[in-house]
Order: structure tokens, then sequence, then C-alpha cells
């Protein structure tokens, strides 16, 4: 369970977009198990860059419509992989994920990024938790629109 109140109180009131998804994402590696790389990443044109995570390295650029992070801009709503494995096209930045949830982040009605989660197992994300995740978002979604 993502207790949503701490998670608003870490972010509310920060100026900086990269406060907000820095606080965002270590919040929620804190607050989540069975999962091994948390963050954002953020949209320049046709791609997508690495923003504040938690985990081991990532890919730094993803062009939209490669792998889950670049569909979820290009189909414009939550990919839920229960197997990464079997999933075409996946980009594996680290081999050790199973599963994988992309939540896209919205500022004024206009794509900025996304939040993205992996897991080491199959199946991670239930749809309870993804629901979860979700309203993180729209929290994470309100500070961005108040910061520079």
């Amino acid at each position: 369970m993502i207790d949503l109140n701490i998670l608003e109180s870490l972010i509310n009131d920060n100026e900086k977009k990269i406060t907000i998804l820095s606080n965002s994402s270590a919040f929620l590696n804190d607050s989540l198990d069975n999962i091994n790389w948390v963050g954002f990443y953020l949209l320049d044109n046709d791609y997508l860059y690495l923003g504040p995570f938690q985990g081991h390295p990532a890919c730094i650029k993803i062009k939209v419509g490669s792998g889950v992070c670049g569909n979820t801009i290009k189909e414009n709503k939550t990919i839920v992989v229960d197997n990464v494995l079997e999933y075409k096209g996946h980009i594996a930045c680290d081999s050790n994920s199973r599963s994988e949830v992309c939540i896209p982040i919205y500022i004024n009605n206009e794509i900025y990024g996304l939040l993205d989660i992996d897991s080491p197992i199959f199946n991670r994300f239930d749809s309870n938790l993804v629901k979860e995740l979700e309203n993180a978002v729209k929290i994470i979604e309100n500070a961005l629109k108040l910061a520079k």
C-alpha cells in the first residue's frame, strides 16, 4: 500500500520539477516491495530521456514507439507487462527485470513523460497496485504543474 499523503507532503510546494521527480522516485522505491527500478523518462520531441530514478543504470534515450516506455507514449495510456520476456521489442536495461508498468504523466493536457517501474518477478503489477500508482502520478502531475 502506498501512502499517498506522504508522497503529497514530500513533493508539494517544491519549486523545481527535478526535486519533485527525485523525491517521488525515492519514495516509491522505499514504498514498494519486489521492484528493481523506479523512475521517470521525460519526453523531448520523439525521444524519452532518462530522468530521476532509483536502481541500476538505465537506458538514457528511448525513441517514442520503442519498448514499453516508448509505446506508453505512442499509445497514450498505461501499459502493464506481466512478462517482459514475451513483450516484442522490450528494451532490457536490467536483465533481471521480469515485469513492468509504465504510466504517462501529463502537464496541462500534454504528455510530459512517464513513470516506469520494473520488477524482478513476473506478474508484479496487479490492477489494484496499478490504480494506486496512477493515483500517485496524479499527485505528481499536480505538483509538476506548479513547478519550474
